[in-house]
């Protein structure tokens, strides 16, 4: 089973049980599916609907920050349960000393040694983390606090 048809059928599950929550989120993860398969022209593979959902979880993460600096606390929880969901078909996420492990070697590996470096060895540090659960912000702000160090 593909994780798209997955998705619909765990979202017929959370119909049947009257999950409002989750029956919500999954019908938005649906929609976007939806929307990207029209968009590409063809069936969406696993790795195509892994990327949407690192999309939505960021877009998600965005709005929580929003929301907080506005003092909607109801929204921010609502985000933050839709990311609970749509985490839970992404591979573990990559633990931040994983992500300082690659980052040091793709600093020794590309010899970076000021901030001047930050894009070979983010492009290095992305390239060794594809395909794992890896956030983007997170990965940025561990290359500029290792590149100021230096």
């Amino acid at each position: 089973m593909t994780l798209g048809e997955q998705i619909v059928s765990d979202l017929t599950a959370a119909m049947k049980a009257q999950d409002a929550q989750r029956t919500s989120t999954l019908r938005m993860v649906k929609a976007a599916m939806m929307n990207r398969k029209i968009e590409k022209g063809s069936e969406l593979d696993d790795d195509d609907v892994q990327k949407l959902l690192r999309s939505l979880v960021k877009q998600r993460r965005d709005s929580i920050e929003q929301y907080d600096k506005a003092g909607r606390q109801e929204l921010v929880d609502k985000e933050a349960a839709e990311i609970a969901v749509i985490e839970t078909y992404l591979p573990q996420a990559v633990s931040a000393e994983e992500i300082e492990r690659v980052v040091a070697a793709a600093i020794a590996e590309s010899g970076a040694t000021s901030m001047k470096d930050m894009g070979k060895v983010m492009k290095a540090t992305q390239a060794a983390l594809a395909g794992k659960n890896a956030d983007g912000k997170t990965i940025s702000e561990i290359v500029k606090a290792r590149l100021a160090g230096s």
